[in-house]
């Protein structure tokens, strides 16, 4: 049987397909894309938290189940899990997706400043919105 495409949506570093492509993964179907009702935080690593008011963009690519446990199984990924999410493009489509968060969410003191600028940069060269790329840390 073969194996089919799950949409992801990405928030973080595995926005840039370059990083994908060296993890030996195939992201397909790029799309611009946010989910409003969650805001991005940044400690040591990333996560969503669900907010009221919030939006954070990311991006959607189709991606095969292997690739997805290929990228989560790698090492200091493992705490991140699996969560539904209704992503939206740019456009106005509506797109089920999952989305990796993690279990706990980042202490106050937990910071990574050079995370928060590689993120700044990605996000700046997919062309998202200023304001957004602006408010990361």
């Amino acid at each position: 049987m073969p194996e089919r495409h799950v949409d992801c949506f990405f928030y973080g570093l595995f926005m840039d397909r370059d990083i994908l492509r060296d993890s030996g993964v195939v992201a397909e179907n790029p799309r611009l894309a946010y989910v409003d009702e969650h805001a991005l935080v940044i400690g040591n690593r990333a996560t969503l938290v669900p907010r009221r008011n919030a939006r954070t963009y990311g991006m959607v690519f189709a991606l095969f189940h292997s690739g997805i446990e290929r990228l989560y199984s790698a090492p200091g990924l493992e705490q991140y899990r699996p969560e539904a999410v209704v992503a939206h493009s740019l456009e106005g489509d509506a797109i089920p997706a999952l989305c990796y968060n993690l279990l706990e969410v980042p202490g106050d003191d937990e910071v990574n400043i050079q995370y928060a600028a590689k993120l700044q940069t990605v996000l700046r060269n997919l062309g998202f919105p200023p304001e957004y790329i602006d408010s990361i840390l």
